[in-house]
């Protein structure tokens, strides 16, 4: 890499404004992309090989391109568009720059409570799903790296924290569903990790989650107890989830075993932080 490195972001949302901000207070050169192209992004439709290209011309010389751009909560069209055509059109418009391409745990479909890792069967029940898997085969065989992220939350977000203070939580059935979280700053500081050591980290896919998967009934009894409010009723799976319906526990010990460390091993670490926020913006 350069004396200064340098990154180009696609995406400029949750994720991607936290992303930028972390690059920069590490000295990397920060060039964004968002579909608006609002602010000091460049516009570009990831969709668009010829507006990609376009914004890889402003972008100019990259050390790192970072794909971390929504379907806009889009069906199967949405995420052919966005994942797989947009990441094919970010390695052909960012010829031998490494690619980090964030995907999502939800390509394991697993519904049995095991513990999945890297290794693991990535055979989802979803289209959408499937279409994640399409793109992160380009990227690993473009030599990039796929980062599988948990259910994000952080500042001023977290549908759990939202409806348990709101009184509107459910636990589905016995409650033995396991909840995988990652606090989008420590999805931050994990990709700025994996960048600095993309060199030796070609083609390879990592999870990005935090260290405890919890389940419903823990995770609920614990914020009851934190909160001083009673525990959620019991319910139906909720088989309309965005996510599709699974039970399993991500494991991050091969992120932990490059060096990276979570601020917030545990979604329970950060609840009273994250509360503060969400009462602010309500």
């Amino acid at each position: 890499m350069s004396a200064q490195p340098r990154v180009a972001i696609f995406g400029f949302g949750y994720l991607g404004e936290a992303l930028a901000r972390e690059f920069a207070a590490a000295g990397w050169a920060v060039t964004c992309a968002s579909l608006s192209g609002s602010g000091s992004c460049l516009a570009c439709d990831l969709g668009d090989a010829a507006a990609v290209s376009a914004a890889a011309q402003q972008a100019g010389p990259t050390d790192m391109v970072i794909h971390c751009a929504a379907s806009g909560r889009g069906g199967p069209d949405a995420y052919q568009r966005v994942y797989v055509d947009g990441v094919s059109n970010l390695i052909a418009a960012f010829p031998g720059v490494p690619l980090l391409f964030t995907s999502s745990t939800s390509v394991y479909g697993q519904t049995d409570g095991s513990r999945v890792d890297e290794s693991s069967p990535a055979i989802p029940d979803r289209q959408t799903s499937q279409l994640l898997l399409d793109a992160e085969r380009l990227v690993l065989d473009a030599g990039g790296i796929a980062a599988r992220l948990s259910g994000i939350y952080g500042p001023g977000r977290s549908m759990i924290l939202q409806k348990f203070l709101a009184g509107e939580a459910l636990i589905e059935e016995d409650g033995r569903r396991f909840l995988n979280q990652v606090h989008r700053d420590d999805i931050a500081t994990a990709i700025l990790h994996l960048a600095k050591h993309s060199n030796s980290l070609h083609g390879e896919i990592f999870n990005i989650s935090d260290s405890t998967a919890l389940s419903q009934m823990d995770c609920y009894s614990a914020l009851s107890r934190q909160f001083s409010l009673p525990l959620p009723p019991s319910g139906p799976r909720d088989l309309n989830r965005k996510r599709a319906w699974t039970h399993k526990r991500v494991a991050n010990a091969k992120l932990l075993a490059t060096g990276w460390q979570p601020r917030f091993p545990c979604f329970l670490d950060a609840a009273a932080i994250v509360a503060a926020s969400l009462d602010k913006d309500s």
